[in-house]
């Protein structure tokens, strides 16, 4: 099995694509929304939550878990992945932001590359550091977006609030002359077509469904030990911390069709 994990519903959008790009895997979702959003929590408090979220899928029959949420990605991954190599298991923990980084790299034309993104994610400095290790020549401006996961999470994603937050984090950026803008944060994906919209044809919008289906893809091609123990059955299986009601309801419109989920607590011994 391919788990998924992300602080919420966004990372249902990344699911959305990779199960189409790759149809005949099992799979299975667990999204953290009782405790969203990720973005304003210590860094500490972000490992523990993802920690426990990893430890979950793999309880559950994953081989392969892919961290779908770029604040965890950014403050969780690489110790995850150590506790892992250090203790010489067969799981792995992938994270959404060298896929992103790379096409941002490969799609700029004026090396200039916005980004938004959660507190989290822009305090860590991932994404600058990422995209520059591809090509020191880029120059990264970040913008924190602390309002978008909330209004994400609270179904307000068609509203004209999400339109006038949208304007005011993209206008930094847009001052910058950026050619280039990634969405660093899944639940940003359900925006897209309105963040396009106002940003205009210029500039180059980079989201999770670009990259991480191909990214996931290549990396199953790359390590057939891996690709070799999960499940061929195309099931998809879902979980949520948070309303088990609103997840399926919300969920939905990011998975793009109706959902089943289980509502689970994660505590202390689930790390």
């Amino acid at each position: 099995m391919i788990g998924l994990f992300d602080s919420g519903f966004g990372g249902l959008h990344v699911l959305r694509g990779v199960v189409k790009r790759l149809p005949r895997y099992g799979y299975l979702y667990l999204g953290d929304s009782a405790r969203a959003p990720y973005g304003p929590r210590h860094s500490d408090e972000v490992y523990a939550f993802t920690k426990q979220g990893v430890e979950f899928l793999f309880a559950r029959g994953a081989e392969l878990v892919v961290l779908a949420c770029n604040t965890a990605s950014s403050e969780a991954l690489r110790a995850i992945q150590q506790c892992y190599q250090k203790a010489n298991d067969n799981k792995k923990v992938l994270g959404v932001l060298i896929p992103f980084a790379e096409a941002a790299a490969a799609r700029t034309r004026t090396k200039r590359v916005g980004v938004m993104g959660t507190e989290g994610t822009v305090r860590s400095g991932a994404f600058l550091r990422e995209i520059t290790k591809v090509d020191a020549t880029i120059k990264v401006f970040q913008q924190s977006c602390p309002l978008l996961v909330p209004l994400v999470e609270s179904g307000q994603q068609d509203s004209e609030k999400a339109d006038a937050l949208i304007r005011e984090y993209t206008r930094p950026l847009l001052e910058k002359n950026i050619d280039t803008l990634v969405l660093g944060c899944t639940h940003y994906g359900i925006l897209e077509e309105k963040i396009k919209k106002i940003v205009g044809k210029d500039i180059h919008v980079i989201s999770d469904r670009d990259v991480m289906p191909e990214s996931i893809a290549a990396y199953l091609k790359r390590h057939p030990e891996v690709e070799t123990r999960l499940e061929k059955n195309s099931m998809v299986r879902f979980y949520c911390t948070g309303d088990k009601k609103h997840f399926e309801k919300l969920g939905g419109i990011f998975f793009g069709k109706a959902i089943e989920a289980v509502q689970m607590t994660l505590g202390v011994k689930d790390i």
